[in-house]
């Protein structure tokens, strides 16, 4: 019988909220990414943990912390080339650890299936919200071939986090591995929050090299958001740092991109960040907890109902 989640989260006690972490191994030793791949994004990240973390180890390394976290894997059968691990099992794994976890969905897009697996990952499962990794997916996320997609998230109510901009993901292999950096260019990103603006969207990492498409989007368009992950604080453009500490102080979270950015490197270097006092638990922390409704009473997240007219895009 299948376990569908639901947070079970002291939001007082948690002195964070992750928005970005990655499952990328699963408990019978299936792996989201090939040999080639993890090899050429530990080395690109530098990264000091365990490369592969099940949903175990995410949820007592985040129970450790105080801290709770957002998972998901990237299903990227069909771009990759290799089988992506399942969404219903890391659903189900983080209903066991509901104290710290909160599940994201992923569905191939090219799938024949997506959408019904994007409601049934949402009634049955209880997933909160759908990873997209266009580059590692290999499709233009404003082709309108994929807008049901969108339709149905933005019908459950549930969040879209697009990656955009760079990605360590086949960094330094010739060709990167055949993965293209424009279908993670934020702007197309522009074209789905105009269409489906009940949808609330999360715009991952700070978009580079496209850092100004994201914060004029994020600035324009209500329903879109952006998750700092991915990038050293330290790194971070400074027109990000000042828009993140005023313009858009309610718009932008904290994410680390874990296990390829662990959180601990993350908050030491944000802590050297000139941002406002005031600003700090809104980004580390509240203004995730509103964007998923984990606090219903003081949610100033406008709740926009679906478009019923005719779409344009149809």
């Amino acid at each position: 019988m299948t376990t569908c989640y639901e947070p079970n989260i002291d939001i007082d006690r948690i002195v964070a909220l992750d928005v970005h972490v990655h499952v990328e191994r699963d408990d019978h030793d299936h792996y989201a990414l090939d040999d080639e791949l993890l090899d050429a994004s530990a080395k690109y990240f530098r990264s000091d943990d365990n490369r592969t973390p099940t949903v175990e180890q995410l949820a007592e390394y985040y129970r450790a912390r105080n801290m709770a976290a957002v998972i998901f894997t990237v299903d990227a059968t069909t771009g990759l080339g290799h089988p992506g691990l399942s969404s219903e099992e890391i659903a189900s794994m983080a209903a066991k650890h509901n104290d710290v976890l909160i599940p994201f969905g992923s569905v191939d897009p090219h799938a024949p299936d997506a959408v019904e697996r994007v409601a049934r990952l949402v009634t049955e499962y209880g997933v909160r919200g759908f990873k997209f990794h266009p580059s590692l997916q290999a499709f233009e996320p404003n082709d309108k071939t994929f807008y049901p997609l969108y339709q149905t998230l933005e019908e459950l109510g549930v969040i879209g986090l697009f990656h955009t901009g760079q990605t360590g993901i086949g960094g330094g292999l010739p060709g990167g591995r055949g993965i293209k950096l424009r279908y993670s260019d934020p702007m197309l990103l522009d074209d789905i929050a105009a269409d489906f603006p009940a949808l609330q969207i999360i715009m991952a990492h700070p978009s580079v090299p496209w850092v100004d498409s994201a914060i004029s989007i994020s600035t324009h368009k209500a329903n879109v958001h952006i998750d700092l992950s991915g990038w050293s604080p330290k790194y971070f453009p400074p027109q990000l740092v000042r828009q993140a500490s005023t313009l858009l102080k309610h718009k932008v979270l904290f994410g680390s991109d874990y296990p390829l950015l662990n959180p601990d490197r993350w908050m030491a270097a944000f802590d050297k960040l000139e941002i406002k006092d005031e600003v700090r638990p809104l980004i580390m922390k509240e203004n995730a907890v509103k964007l998923l409704r984990l606090r219903l009473s003081s949610d100033p997240i406008p709740r926009v109902k679906p478009v019923t007219r005719p779409r344009r895009w149809r």
